[in-house]
């Protein structure tokens, strides 16, 4: 695996996030596609290699593992941009759907052509390999499908082609995986809690205690039980319900009382969540209140959030703390703080810092790829030494 690059993504419901090499590169690209045609129209066409690629995505996607093949999309930013953007339905399984291999290829193909492979490209064709690590919600890896996403990255070259899109038009990546490893996102989350970017243990306190990590995602909810190190699998609970459909609901809302229409939940997301102007929009150029519709959905699904809290602590009643984490978290933070504090009084965290409980499955993946790779080298090394040995004494 010399040639091979670390690549470390979480294919979240809202965005990618993912880090790669030592670190030295990040991405971030909302989790957004639309079918498009291949050439598609550009205002200022000379001056597209001036723009960001990453708010101007459009690629041709080859892949065995895709159900359609060949497809062409505007991808992130691009996409939210149409009418005919697609984000994943809830009740939809992530690995099995198109958009998340869509989005996870052109992840890679973007890092590729920004990284030291394209500078030995060869007719404008980047080969690319990598060491993946990434994850999936507990109910698919408890389910095994884990096994399923895992086979279809291995074995197969991967296509991006970089259509209408600024620097790279014209460009094709082919990517080819040298290991894939597959993580339940409860675990991944434990681990971003007890280690640093070194491999060393941190949070020492937290190892030999039983905690509770409630993952909040777009489409759905984990709760790990950690004991002994290690996700219980039987206590462990998968929840068929993220913020996604509240945000729908937020979008159509203030689509029917105001007549704003948002281009995607990433959108609502921006308004509940910003510094400034928080639950507001601008209505006719008017800056409007919108806290009565957002209150009242978030405030719903808050409690059903808790109460999925509130189950799972009953049968587990040792459990010293919960940490909630994912993107859902930091929407729901406030309101799931307060309905806490009026009821049980649960030891529950939160991070204050909404882009670490956003980034935190992207940087366990990293954690526990790096730490796979570093004991596999460890293992090679130790299996070369004893042939060097072998060859020796049989002179």
């Amino acid at each position: 695996m010399t040639n091979s690059r670390i690549a470390a993504v979480d294919v979240g419901n809202d965005a990618v996030k993912a880090n790669f090499g030592k670190l030295e590169s990040s991405l971030y690209i909302p989790n957004v596609i639309a079918r498009d045609l291949e050439d598609r129209p550009v205002i200022g066409i000379e001056d597209l290699d001036e723009k960001n690629p990453l708010d101007n995505l459009h690629i041709r996607v080859h892949s065995p593992a895709l159900k359609e093949n060949n497809a062409i999309y505007r991808v992130g930013n691009l996409a939210t941009k149409t009418t005919n953007s697609t984000e994943l339905d809830p009740g939809s399984y992530k690995s099995e759907e198109d958009q998340t291999l869509i989005m996870l290829f052109a992840s890679l193909a973007m890092d590729a052509v920004e990284g030291k492979n394209a500078q030995s490209a060869k007719n404008n064709v980047v080969e690319a390999n990598y060491t993946l690590g990434t994850g999936l919600p507990l109910r698919e890896v408890k389910e095994g499908k884990d096994v399923g996403y895992r086979s279809q990255l291995l074995g197969s070259v991967h296509q991006v082609e970089f259509l209408v899109t600024p620097k790279y038009q014209g460009m094709k990546v082919n990517i080819k995986f040298d290991e894939v490893k597959v993580y339940p996102e409860g675990f991944a989350a434990y681990i971003n809690l007890v280690m640093d970017n070194d491999l060393n243990i941190i949070n020492r306190e937290l190892i030999d205690k039983q905690i509770l990590i409630q993952d909040i995602g777009g489409l759905s909810t984990d709760i790990a039980v950690i004991r002994n190190r290690n996700v219980d699998d039987d206590k462990a609970q998968g929840f068929n319900l993220g913020v996604s459909e509240s945000l729908e609901m937020i979008r159509d809302e203030i689509l029917t009382k105001h007549g704003v229409e948002l281009d995607s939940r990433r959108d609502v997301v921006d308004i509940i969540t910003r510094n400034n102007d928080r639950h507001h929009i601008m209505v006719k150029g008017s800056r409007t209140n919108v806290h009565d519709i957002t209150d009242r959905i978030l405030l719903e699904l808050a409690k059903k959030q808790y109460r999925y809290l509130r189950n799972v602590w009953q049968k587990n009643s040792q459990s010293e703390i919960c940490y909630f984490v994912g993107g859902g978290s930091a929407v729901l933070k406030e309101y799931i703080k307060s309905l806490n504090n009026k009821l049980d009084g649960f030891n529950i965290e939160f991070f204050e810092d909404e882009n670490e409980s956003i980034w935190m499955m992207a940087n366990a993946y990293y954690k526990l790829i790096s730490d796979y790779i570093r004991k596999n080298s460890k293992q090679t090394g130790k299996e070369n030494k004893k042939q060097e040995q072998k060859a020796a004494s049989s002179k």
